[in-house]
């Protein structure tokens, strides 16, 4: 099976059209037009990427899963009012 970003678009384009989702798309060169992703991508990056050596990629996986899980349902954010992304009824309900 093939994996380059090539082939990996067009299942995943391929995915949203089966679902119903109409990808939004933004002008190359535009970080503007997504903020918020742009935003997350920074803070991945200065946090974890740029501060650890990864030796593997089993270890790159564990370590970015527990950054997300702690900025998902721990960390406060400023544009929610200094709450975590995940509501507080579903951090009860599930894993």
């Amino acid at each position: 099976m093939c994996y380059g970003p090539e082939f990996i678009a067009a299942s995943l384009q391929d995915w949203l059209t089966k679902v119903g989702i109409k990808p939004l798309r933004i002008y190359p060169g535009s970080p503007w037009e997504n903020g918020y992703n742009e935003r997350f991508n920074g803070t991945l990056r200065r946090e974890i990427l740029n501060a650890e050596w990864f030796t593997s990629l089993h270890q790159a996986q564990t370590v970015i899963n527990i950054w997300l899980r702690q900025y998902n349902r721990i960390r406060p954010h400023h544009a929610l009012g200094m709450r975590p992304p995940v509501p507080e009824a579903l951090l009860q309900s599930g894993p």
